[in-house]
């Protein structure tokens, strides 16, 4: 009856989606427990790719069940699109196999239309939102204004809900930012079309998955984005409203820790951010389009929701070493191993400084990294092409030793090695 735990190690796009859909095959069920669509996991099956941003990875495989938890915001509209691409492949996203929460809340074009204004507001500040209305729709959670997805079972309750909230933000929209307001009555249609369709999948989802797990169900908890993104742990203020550290699985799915197995944190070889904020060891240059690729490839480094380019840099022990406690991590599963083919050396970031001082562990935590300087080690690189290993012993001596460093600098094993974007392309060691 585990619950196993997948978290992002870094700024988010470490390729969750493509280890959360190898470990479904041997699962239950897949929960997510926090974000919205401004996460976007990949996953490619035989060159068929799918890009999702609310449903879990766990979908594309046939037969696992697949949970919305209360610690997640929904966007009712892009949810519905995503789940009609999908039935459109012949698909199964019946009631009977996806599940969201009552609790969790709903995002509507109230909190876009904010998000975007505030961001806007920021002038030379800003963050880099993704624009979908976050940020907003997790502020009227905290501040107990928000729309729960249990009103999408009780339409005249929703109308009216939709009504007071579309007039409160009218308000903001005018005074504060100067944009046009929007439509309560639109808005309301809009949403009682989507509650048809969307009440009987509205449920208790904290106790199906105790059900679940009592019963013996394997359940894989699924975040979104990552560690240096939560809102308590990350490079504050260049960070998500949510928590997708392993400690947002318990209040985001409704779930106690007993039933936590392996908590597996995924990492690529190298490191990326997306948005604002200090990167000790971002590359530049050729160095930097080196990492990325040109964007002819879906998994080159340009975002699945957004499309932004990401600023790409070298694999940093100091962030990871902290990911590793922040969330209790037992293992690790490092992706993308095949972008650093071909290079004469590889840098290893395992300390900072900051004169006259070097540090192997944050002082403070991540909040504020412009002051360090990264400290690397250089390791040889491999010429070959390791896209075709399937095994450790397949890969080049030196990629080898690479994992056998970062192993040894954290402490923790890498028991899954990515090589490519298809599902036969992992490499397991454990």
């Amino acid at each position: 009856m585990p619950l196993d735990i997948l978290v992002g190690a870094q700024w988010g796009d470490e390729g969750k989606g493509r280890i959360t859909d190898w470990l479904a095959e041997r699962a239950n069920i897949v929960a997510r427990y926090s974000g919205g669509d401004n996460a976007g996991h990949t996953v490619t099956v035989g060159g068929q790719i799918f890009k999702l941003h609310l449903l879990p990875s766990g979908i594309v495989q046939p037969k696992a069940a697949c949970v919305l938890g209360n610690g997640m915001v929904i966007n009712p509209a892009r949810l519905l699109d995503e789940m009609d691409t999908l039935a459109k492949l012949n698909m199964d996203v019946s009631p009977a196999r996806i599940k969201i929460s009552a609790a969790a809340h709903l995002i509507t074009p109230a909190h876009v239309a904010l998000d975007r204004a505030e961001e806007t507001a920021r002038a030379g500040g800003k963050i880099g939102t993704t624009g979908r209305g976050i940020g907003p729709a997790y502020t009227a959670k905290t501040s107990r204004h928000g729309l729960r997805a249990e009103l999408l079972l009780e339409p005249e309750r929703l109308g009216d809900a939709i009504h007071e909230h579309i007039q409160q933000t009218n308000v903001y929209l005018q005074s504060l930012y100067g944009q046009a307001p929007l439509e309560a009555g639109a808005v309301a249609a809009e949403y009682a079309a989507h509650a048809q369709r969307l009440a009987p999948y509205i449920t208790d989802t904290s106790l199906y998955l105790h059900q679940q797990l009592q019963a013996g169900a394997t359940v894989i908890a699924e975040g979104a984005q990552g560690t240096l993104l939560d809102i308590d742990h990350g490079t504050y203020p260049y960070v998500t409203s949510s928590s997708p550290t392993s400690g947002g699985v318990f209040s985001g799915l409704g779930v106690g820790p007993r039933f936590v197995g392996r908590i597996i944190g995924v990492t690529k070889a190298f490191q990326t951010r997306v948005g604002e904020g200090p990167f000790p060891t971002e590359a530049f240059g050729a160095e930097a389009e080196r990492l990325r690729g040109t964007g002819q490839n879906p998994w080159d480094e340009f975002g699945t929701t957004t499309g932004r380019p990401r600023r790409c840099g070298w694999l940093d022990l100091v962030l990871l070493r902290y990911a590793i406690r922040v969330n209790g991590l037992t293992e690790l599963a490092l992706t993308k191993l095949d972008v650093l083919s071909g290079l004469k050396t590889v840098p290893l970031c395992n300390a900072y400084s900051a004169h006259p001082q070097t540090h192997t562990e944050l002082p403070l935590g991540p909040a504020d990294l412009s002051p360090f300087k990264a400290v690397y080690e250089e390791l040889p690189g491999w010429e070959e092409a390791v896209s075709g290993a399937r095994a450790l012993a397949n890969l080049p001596a030196n990629a080898r030793h690479y994992i056998r460093r970062i192993e040894e600098l954290t402490g923790v094993p890498v028991t899954m090695i990515s090589v490519g974007p298809e599902r036969e392309q992992i490499i397991f060691t454990a």
